[in-house]
C-alpha cells in the first residue's frame, strides 16, 4: 500500500463525528433538509433524492428486536446490473461439509504476511464454523491479512452480520450510513446486507472476523448485576451520514448463501444522503469495558466478560458470545486466579490482540488463535499452573494484554486450509505435558 494512500485515509479519520448507544433510534443527513418529516416515504423524497427502508430483521418480529433504518439516497439501491459468480479465494461459509469438526485442541500462529496488493475482501481466510448460511443458523470465524485499501469495490454480506476485530493496523470503514474508525482494541459490527468499503490506516492490518448467521448480536440481559456494567450502551459510537456522489464503475462483491457474486456498477452504492432508524454499523472500544468480578473468592465465569450476544431459541444458549479479557484487578482470596481446567458444551476460539494471555505463559501470539471445541478438556499451561498455585496472593492488575473469545453453541467445524495450515502449531498438547500428580492420601 502507498503511504499516500494510508495518509488520504487518516486525513478522512480525523475529527470523526459518531453518534451514541446501542439500538438507539438515530437520525442524521449530510445535507440539511434531506430527511423527510413526519413520514417515512413522502410521495417526493427531498432533495430529489430516493427513500428505502434496509430491513435487518422480519416486518413482524417484536418491536424490541426489530431492526431496520430508512436510507435516502441519490439512487436506489435497485439500480444495478446483473450479479455474476465470481471465486470465493480463501474465503469459505457453512454449512462447512468438507470441514472436520475435531475434539483435539488446536492453536495457530498469525496468518502469514499477504501478497502485495491484498485488500481486505481478498485477504479474508476461513478457519471454520457451523450451522448454515442459507438457514440464518450458526457463525464462521474468519481472519484477515491486508496490505492495501479496497479501490474501487464495495463488499456486503448477506449471509450475516460481520464483527470485525482488528489486531494489527487501523482502519476506516466507508459504510452506506457514514465513516467509522476501527484500531486494534476496538470491535467494529457491520450489520448484514450493509455494503462498505475498508481503507488501510496504516501500511498493513490484521485481524479477526466473526460472521454471525444468526440473530443480531444484542448486549447481555445483565440479570443480578442490575442496571449498569458490562458494555455500557453508550460507548458504541455510530457513523453520522456521509455520502459518495461518484460516477463511474464501481464493483459491489456481495456475499449470498456461501459464495462471492459481482456487479460493476455505473455509480458509487454509498450514496445515502440521509438515514434514520436502529439498523446501524457500530464501532466500541473494549477497553471501555466495564468488567465485573469476584471480590472474595473463586474465578467467576467468562461468561462474565461478554460484551455481545446472539441469542438462539433456547435462553441462555448463544448461537455466539463474543466475550473479551480486558485488564482488570484480580484480588479473590484463596483462589487460584488463572482461568480453570475445563470441559464446556460450548465451543471457543480465542484470539489474543495484545500481550500476553493469563492462562498461557508461552506460544500464544498476538494474531494468532486457539480452538477447544464442545467437551475438549482444556486450561492452564503447566508453567501457569505452577506459578499460579505457589504465588502470594496480593491484588494484582492485570493490564498488560488483551484476549477475546468468539463462543459458540456447536462444534466449530474447520476448512480443510485451516486444518493443513503452515501455521497451525504441531505439538500444542505438549505446554499440558508434565501436570505433575501431587494426589496425596
Amino acid at each position: 500500500m502507498t503511504s499516500t494512500g494510508s495518509e488520504q485515509a487518516r486525513k478522512a479519520a480525523e475529527g470523526l463525528e459518531h453518534l451514541s448507544g446501542f439500538g438507539n433510534e438515530h437520525s442524521s443527513e449530510a445535507v440539511p433538509g434531506a430527511l423527510p418529516h413526519g413520514r417515512n416515504s413522502p410521495q417526493r423524497a427531498p432533495l430529489g433524492l430516493y427513500a428505502e427502508q434496509l430491513s435487518g430483521t422480519a416486518f413482524t418480529e417484536p418491536r424490541h428486536s426489530n431492526r431496520r433504518s430508512w436510507l435516502y439516497r441519490i439512487r436506489p439501491s435497485a439500480a444495478h446490473p446483473a450479479f455474476t459468480r465470481i471465486g470465493n479465494g480463501a474465503l469459505d461459509s457453512a454449512p462447512f461439509t468438507d470441514g472436520l469438526a475435531d475434539p483435539n485442541r488446536l492453536r495457530w500462529n498469525p496468518l502469514p504476511e499477504p501478497a502485495e496488493g491484498t485488500d481486505f475482501l481478498a485477504g479474508l481466510w476461513t478457519l471454520g464454523g457451523n450451522g448454515d448460511a442459507a438457514q440464518r443458523s450458526g457463525m464462521a470465524v474468519h481472519l484477515y491479512a491486508a496490505n492495501s485499501s479496497m479501490t474501487g469495490r464495495v463488499f456486503s454480506d448477506s449471509d450475516g452480520e460481520l464483527l470485525i476485530v482488528p489486531q494489527r493496523g487501523g482502519l476506516l470503514l466507508r459504510t452506506e450510513f457514514g465513516l467509522l474508525r476501527a484500531e486494534p482494541g476496538h470491535v467494529a459490527l457491520i450489520p448484514r446486507g450493509v455494503r462498505f468499503r475498508v481503507e488501510l490506516l496504516d501500511e498493513s492490518a490484521r485481524g479477526y472476523v466473526c460472521e454471525n448467521y444468526g440473530q443480531p448480536f444484542v448486549l447481555p440481559e445483565l440479570g443480578p448485576i442490575g442496571a449498569n456494567g458490562l458494555a455500557n450502551a453508550r460507548d458504541f459510537l455510530a457513523p453520522v451520514a456521509a455520502y459518495e456522489d461518484v460516477e463511474g464503475p464501481v464493483e459491489v462483491v456481495t456475499k449470498y448463501c456461501g459464495n462471492l457474486w459481482s456487479a460493476t456498477y455505473d455509480h458509487s452504492p454509498l450514496d445515502v444522503v440521509a438515514w434514520h432508524g436502529n439498523l446501524v454499523p457500530y464501532v466500541y472500544d473494549l477497553r471501555r469495558f466495564n468488567v465485573i468480578g469476584s471480590i472474595s473468592y473463586d474465578h467467576p465465569d467468562p461468561s462474565i466478560f461478554t460484551v455481545l450476544t446472539s441469542p438462539s431459541d433456547t435462553p441462555g444458549l448463544a448461537g455466539v458470545d463474543f466475550v473479551v479479557f480486558a485488564p482488570r484487578w484480580l484480588v479473590g482470596e484463596d483462589t487460584f486466579r488463572p482461568p480453570y481446567f475445563h470441559r464446556n458444551v460450548m465451543s471457543e476460539y480465542m484470539g489474543l490482540i495484545e500481550g500476553a494471555y493469563d492462562a498461557k505463559a508461552e506460544g500464544f501470539l498476538p494474531g494468532g488463535g486457539s480452538l477447544h471445541n464442545m467437551m475438549s478438556a482444556h486450561g492452564p499451561d503447566r508453567d501457569t499452573f505452577e506459578k499460579a498455585s505457589a504465588a502470594e496472593l496480593r491484588p494484582q492488575k492485570l493490564d498488560d494484554g488483551l484476549a477475546f473469545m468468539f463462543e459458540t453453541r456447536w462444534p466449530v467445524a474447520l476448512t480443510a486450509q485451516a486444518a493443513r495450515a503452515g501455521h497451525l502449531q504441531r505439538g500444542y498438547d505438549e505446554v499440558w505435558r508434565g501436570l505433575e500428580r501431587h494426589f496425596r492420601a
